[in-house]
């Protein structure tokens, strides 16, 4: 019996994904552990590796499509026996009834992919989603906006009843939904539908937008995958977290000394520390310290996270990773060091697993390589903070009541106020500095 391939869940929130590449062509023999495709999600491209011995008999989705379902057959493998008359066409694809057994990815190994079982979600294709919220792809969303329909006339197939591309490409086929503007309260009606707070552009209509520009003056560059899970994600985050903001100064000079040695001892294992280590370690312990903040908004109540999982903004072509160093109390600064560099090189090749980047109870992002003295980063959800590190500069400072010169570096603790209070992040970034100026502190 021809065997199914199909999309895999890369992490348990994964309801579409791009075919970015195909390594094998109709006829191709393959055998288990062959690579026969890259599947590319808003963060990583990940391996599809066959797990059968066979040969490739159809491949259903073609290179480059993105917006594909979850479990969607996207080839089909033939065993010795068997041709292509054998291939029935695939049924659509279906979310079937509890998340318990959705495909998880733990290790950086090419994910496999199952070959008949289809990944869990929660609710069946057509539900409604609760509430009068409408659920859209924001691909969905352009369409039905693009040709006047009205998302809540609109039947989700997708996920949790997720309204997806087919779907308004089915409702247009029918004739359309009802018309989105026809008396004042209807037009109202339609543009709360389609403003969403997870829309980068919300409350603004792209024709308004590209009326203010002549055209000829500028191209359209098309939103990646990544691109747009940034864009929600940060528009969430400024419109739904109450963010305040704390900044403080940490001399660096004795930081920089132990720095030195350290390296100079470890020289011949080819580790070499880093500034960003430092602040790593020394965020996750000042955690441990004031342990309130190491913490998770959620409506249930307040998650208080016991492990320090830090994790770091990474940049890379067209946005960034957070990798999330787990457990950076517990380890030495050398390991804390060589895993950063394993995850930052990963991560500048889109070659992370989920759960390398997901997770984390607080997050960095550090431009001080690129001379910024000081700035205020966006919480990243879940976390409750960020700190936001600028570059270490020599700076005039009083001692003693003298005037004399010391390396500086300017911290900003970016907190969800629902979480921290202003002491609260006060004394979290106390005992930063404590463990940023007193480094051996570090090594107790």
């Amino acid at each position: 019996m021809p065997i199914p391939i199909l999309m895999p869940a890369l992490s348990p929130t994964m309801e579409t994904g791009k075919l970015a590449k195909w390594h094998v062509k109709e006829g191709d023999e393959v055998k288990s552990g062959d690579v026969i495709a890259e599947i590319e999600t808003d963060k990583a491209v990940m391996e599809v590796e066959a797990i059968e011995e066979g040969r490739i008999g159809k491949l259903y989705v073609p290179e480059g499509d993105d917006d594909v379902p979850v479990n969607t057959v996207i080839a089909m493998v033939l065993e010795d026996d068997e041709s292509a008359g054998d291939i029935e066409a695939p049924a659509p694809a279906t979310p079937a009834a509890t998340p318990a057994a959705a495909p998880q990815v733990d290790t950086p190994a090419p994910a496999s992919v199952p070959q008949s079982q289809p990944a869990t979600t929660t609710a069946q294709a057509g539900d409604k989603p609760s509430g009068d919220r409408v659920i859209a792809s924001p691909l969905a969303k352009r369409l039905a906006s693009e040709n006047n329909l009205l998302l809540t006339s609109i039947t989700g197939t997708g996920p949790k009843g997720r309204i997806v591309k087919r779907d308004v490409e089915q409702a247009m086929s029918l004739g359309g939904a009802a018309p989105a503007a026809s008396t004042p309260t209807t037009a109202l009606a339609a543009s709360k539908t389609a403003v969403d707070i997870s829309r980068p552009t919300a409350g603004l209509d792209d024709k308004e937008i590209f009326s203010v520009y002549e055209e000829g003056s500028y191209e359209i560059v098309p939103h990646d995958n990544m691109r747009r899970i940034i864009a929600d994600r940060l528009t969430l985050a400024k419109t739904s977290i109450p963010h305040f903001y704390l900044s403080i100064d940490c001399e660096l000079d004795e930081l920089l000394m132990a720095r030195k040695r350290m390296n100079d001892a470890i020289a011949a294992d080819g580790t070499r520390l880093s500034v960003n280590d430092f602040i790593i370690k020394a965020l996750a312990l000042a955690l441990q310290k004031v342990p309130d903040a190491n913490a998770t908004w959620t409506s249930e109540g307040t998650l208080k996270h016991k492990r320090s999982d830090v994790a770091v903004a990474v940049a890379v072509e067209g946005g960034l990773f957070t990798p999330v160093i787990r457990h950076a109390d517990l380890k030495t600064l050398s390991e804390i060091s060589n895993e950063m560099k394993d995850l930052a090189h990963r991560a500048r090749s889109k070659k992370l697993a989920p759960h390398e980047y997901q997770g984390g109870t607080t997050s960095i992002s550090n431009l001080g390589m690129f001379d910024i003295k000081q700035f205020d980063a966006v919480i990243n959800p879940p976390h409750a903070s960020i700190l936001a590190v600028g570059r270490g500069e020599q700076r005039p400072v009083v001692k003693d009541g003298a005037l004399s010169v010391a390396s500086v570096m300017s911290c900003t603790l970016s907190c969800d106020h629902r979480v921290i209070d202003g002491a609260l992040g006060a004394q979290l970034l106390k005992a930063f500095k404590t463990y940023i100026e007193d480094p051996v502190t570090m090594l107790v």
